[in-house]
C-alpha cells in the first residue's frame, strides 16, 4: 500500500506563524505504466488545470 510518505508530500507547513505537519499540495502525472512523468510541487489552483493539460498534450 502506497502512503503519503512514499511520495514525500507529508511535511511541515506554516500558517500565521504557526508550524504544523500536514499534506503539501503536490500533483503527480503518472503514465499508464505507473511511472511518474511530471511532478508539480506547491500547486496554485488558479492555473493548475491548464498546466496539467499542457503537460499531457506533449
Amino acid at each position: 500500500m502506497i502512503q503519503l510518505k512514499d511520495y514525500g508530500v507529508w511535511g511541515e507547513k506554516k500558517m500565521y506563524g504557526r508550524s504544523y505537519m500536514g499534506v503539501n499540495r503536490t500533483t503527480f502525472v503518472i503514465n499508464e505504466d505507473g511511472v511518474i512523468i511530471k511532478i508539480f510541487p506547491k500547486v496554485k489552483t488558479k492555473d493548475h488545470a491548464a498546466q496539467i493539460i499542457a503537460e499531457i498534450s506533449l
